[in-house]
Formats: structure tokens, C-alpha cells, sequence
């Protein structure tokens, strides 16, 4: 049985994945501020799971820990969500090789490298 990927690694990758994910918000017609914010939070969200390296045996809990411990300013349901997404994707990445290959490959995607509006 292989180990877990370390959650800081695939959190790294999924920053990049978000790239691709903000150009196509970029160039919907209908107003995308609640997308963008949804976004802002979760690439907080994957930079702090990079920065602090948690254990992948305890990224879960540290995920909830982190939601918990969040300012009375934040939007804690928000927060929740991206924070149980970063899971669902920690956790597809850790069963998946092809999807953990997508992500350390760069995420490739059309949509990356798109300057249109």
C-alpha cells in the first residue's frame, strides 16, 4: 500500500489548478464577485495548507481546526465550504493517479493561459 501524498504538494498543485478555474470565471458575461471570493478564500486556504505542511494522517482535522479557529470576520460557512472542497480534492488525489498525475503535471488546461476577457 502506497503512503498519502502530502497535502502541502497537492495543495500546491491545486493552486495552480485554480488558474485555469479564474480565467473561465473571468470571461462569463453574469457578475462572478461571489466566485472570486470563493476563490480568494480557498487559494488562502491551499497557501496556509502549504505553508504549515500538515501530516496527511491529520489534514482533515487540521482543515476543521483551521475553519474553527477563524476570525469572527470571516465567512465561517464559506470557509467550511473550500475547506471540505480542499479535502475532496486531497482525498481524489490521494486515490487517483491520474488525477494526482493532472495536478503535479501542472494542471494542463485550454482555459490556463487565456488573456481574453
Amino acid at each position: 500500500m502506497t503512503s498519502s501524498p502530502r497535502p502541502a504538494a497537492i495543495c500546491d498543485a491545486l493552486l495552480a489548478a485554480l488558474d485555469a478555474s479564474d480565467g473561465r470565471r473571468r470571461r462569463r458575461k453574469r457578475d462572478t464577485t461571489p466566485d472570486a471570493i470563493g476563490i480568494s478564500l480557498k487559494r488562502r486556504l491551499l497557501e496556509e495548507v502549504r505553508d504549515a505542511d500538515p501530516e496527511p494522517e491529520g489534514f482533515e482535522t487540521w482543515l476543521l481546526e483551521r475553519c474553527l479557529a477563524a476570525s469572527p470576520q470571516a465567512s465561517l460557512g464559506a470557509l467550511r465550504a473550500m475547506a471540505r472542497e480542499v479535502a475532496a480534492e486531497w482525498r481524489l488525489a490521494a486515490s487517483s493517479v491520474e488525477f494526482r498525475s493532472w495536478l503535479l503535471a501542472g494542471a494542463p488546461s485550454d482555459d490556463r493561459f487565456s488573456n481574453e476577457p
